[in-house]
Order: C-alpha cells, then structure tokens, then sequence
C-alpha cells in the first residue's frame, strides 16, 4: 500500500516558479516509477512528467518539457516538479501518481494523491 500527498501549490505570476513535492508512505515507494499529471477546469486529466524508481530516466510531455524537471529522493520518499517559467496555460490541479508505461506514453496506476492546485496568473 502506498498513500501520496502532494504539496507545494499556490498562486504565481506568470514567469514565476513553484516546486510541487509528492511525499509517499510505504516501504515499497522506491520501487515505483511515479509521474505527474495534471488537470484544468473543463479539460481531461493530462500527462506531465515521469520519472523511473531509480531516478535515472525521466520523461516529459512536450507542452512543459524544457521548463518543468522531476526529480525523487527515495530516501524520503519524495518525487519533486520544479516548474520554471509558469505560464497561465499551466493552471491545474496537479497529481501525483504511480504509473507504467504502455506503447510511448506513461499512465496512472493504482495510487493517486488528492492534488494540489496551481494557478498562474497573467
């Protein structure tokens, strides 16, 4: 069993930057790859970012690559998204989850946080 709670969101200008923490309890955390997703008012549950148990691969979707970076420390049981550059577009509930990768694209596993928003101003 693995629980997740996402925290670091908030209200930023346009430009700014935030660092969205995704905190895991569970002996077996480290050996997940976990991604980020997101998801803005009216539009369909979107991937972000992902990164493998290691920590050796990561994978972004294009709209963010370049501007986001995930990273994890296992030894707190910690995945990270350092969001530079913020843009409104930008503006969601972002999620942590576990995920497996199918064909080229990653997607969501059995455990999911609750969310944290983030809103971009202009």
């Amino acid at each position: 069993q693995v629980q997740l709670v996402e925290s670091g969101g908030g209200l930023v200008q346009a430009g700014g930057s935030l660092r969205l923490s995704c905190a895991a309890s569970g002996r077996t955390f480290s050996s997940y790859a976990v991604g980020w997703f997101r998801q803005a008012p009216g539009k369909e549950r979107e991937f972000v970012a992902t990164i493998t148990w290691s920590g050796d691969s990561t994978y972004y979707a294009d709209s963010v690559k370049g501007r986001f970076t995930i990273s994890r420390d296992n030894a707190k049981n910690t995945v990270y998204l350092q969001m530079n550059s913020l843009k409104p577009e930008d503006t969601a509930v972002y999620y942590c989850a576990t995920v497996y990768p199918y064909g080229s694209s990653w997607y969501g596993d059995d455990y999911w946080g609750q969310g944290t928003q983030v809103t971009v101003s202009s």
